[in-house]
């Protein structure tokens, strides 16, 4: 029997000249080392030691900001890092046709005014019997049961019910969407080209759903998000037909996949440490001022910048055009802003990065939170002592936003 080298499909990019080569690291934002072990678990393994910025020949070749400080910079100028590109591979990225992520100001401005019109904090707080409701009819479907898989009976469905009514459309439709969303957080392919054409595809999967909807509420005197935005102004003038398709699919997107993972990521924690859900259980005061501590310690978004122009940046020369992924997992992680990161700690006041930062700071934080905490407060009145079942290990992916499956809880 020979031994043979196992080949890796993985296409590599060229070195720049700029880039030297003490900054050079093989790590793949689509297959992290050591994932096995969770994805913030593998994070703070491969920042260890290393600089601000490294650069890495995968996924088409881009800068990491391996640093909490220098991601919060990132996003907080977008003078320097503009959001022209936001997703990796740059090919994917160049394909990526939502609105109004790819802006930078002053042209984004007037569309995010729009939206944090429609999903201001007074807005959300009007949702909350509808939150509220969707949350206790899947607990108590599930609760009986004593076990479930918690990602697969709850997380891809209440964030999923929630965002579906919020904007008037009809259940049925979410698996489609789901996958075109994890189609472009998570994009197939062992070559940049390849990827591109999977984001694509599932962006213009979107344009192609929204359309008829746009068309059907345009004029409407609807009450759902999608009609309230189709019918506002920018610059007291309406939206370009082609900025209506970006910004509704982009709500699409948003609200199918981010939420969901995170409350995956949330529960595989909580039922291995069932001391940390015997301190907020029946104390609703500390359950409220905690949810934010979960936020901190699991992000699941690693979106990028484009190198706004040539520039240099903690010692590191850039090049216009070049890309920085910017992991949010690592503000919130950073041991000199939040010690002993990995810990759970109800009554910290955490520093994080995991809505972003800057002019595109998430827009459905509002409501990430109300639907982190409902979940909790549900599922602890139902379910007070649940943990993972025997086997059980969750599978972790990577991406521009992380999943987890096989979250297998019993009670």
């Amino acid at each position: 029997m020979t031994d043979t080298a196992t080949i890796d499909p993985r296409a590599r990019a060229p070195k720049p000249a700029h880039v030297p080569d003490s900054l050079v690291r093989d790590i793949d934002m689509y297959a992290l080392d050591g994932i096995e072990q969770g994805v913030h678990e593998a994070w703070l393994e491969i920042v260890k030691g290393a600089p601000d910025l490294v650069w890495t020949p995968l996924t088409g070749g881009h800068w990491i900001a391996m640093s909490g400080s220098a991601v919060k910079e990132i996003y907080e100028d977008p003078t320097r890092f503009s959001s022209e590109v936001i997703f990796l591979p740059k090919e994917a990225g160049e394909k990526y046709a939502m609105v109004p992520t790819r802006m930078d100001p002053p042209e984004h401005t007037p569309y995010r005014k729009l939206l944090d019109s429609a999903l201001n904090p007074a807005r959300i707080r009007e949702l909350e019997e509808m939150v509220r409701k969707a949350a206790v009819d899947l607990v108590e479907e599930i609760a009986p049961r004593g076990e479930c898989d918690f990602a697969t009976d709850y997380a891809k469905k209440f964030p999923v019910r929630v965002f579906m009514a919020l904007a008037g459309l009809p259940l049925e439709d979410a698996p489609m969407l789901a996958k075109f969303a994890e189609d472009m957080t998570r994009p197939h392919g062992n070559t940049p080209e390849e990827m591109a054409a999977c984001l694509d595809a599932a962006n213009q999967g979107f344009f192609t759903y929204v359309e008829p909807i746009i068309a059907a509420r345009k004029g409407g005197a609807g009450k759902d998000l999608i009609t309230t935005l189709v019918n506002g102004s920018i610059n007291g003038a309406s939206m370009p037909h082609d900025k209506e398709l970006g910004l509704i699919a982009l709500l699409l997107l948003g609200g199918l996949d981010t939420v969901v993972n995170f409350l995956s990521f949330m529960m595989i924690y909580l039922a291995r440490h069932p001391e940390k859900v015997a301190e907020v259980r029946g104390n609703d005061i500390k359950l409220l001022r905690g949810v934010e501590e979960l936020f901190r310690r699991f992000p699941v978004v690693s979106e990028a910048r484009m190198v706004a122009h040539d520039q240099s940046y903690r010692g590191v020369e850039l090049k216009r055009g070049d890309m920085i992924l910017i992991p949010t997992q690592l503000p919130g992680l950073d041991a000199s802003e939040n010690p002993d990161p990995l810990d759970l700690d109800w009554e910290r006041l955490p520093r994080h990065a995991t809505f972003g930062g800057g002019p595109h700071r998430c827009v459905g934080l509002h409501l990430a939170r109300m639907e982190a905490t409902v979940t909790l407060q549900e599922w602890f009145k139902r379910i007070p002592a649940f943990r993972l079942a025997d086997g059980c290990n969750p599978v972790y992916q990577s991406g521009i936003i992380s999943s987890a499956e096989n979250v297998r809880l019993v009670w």
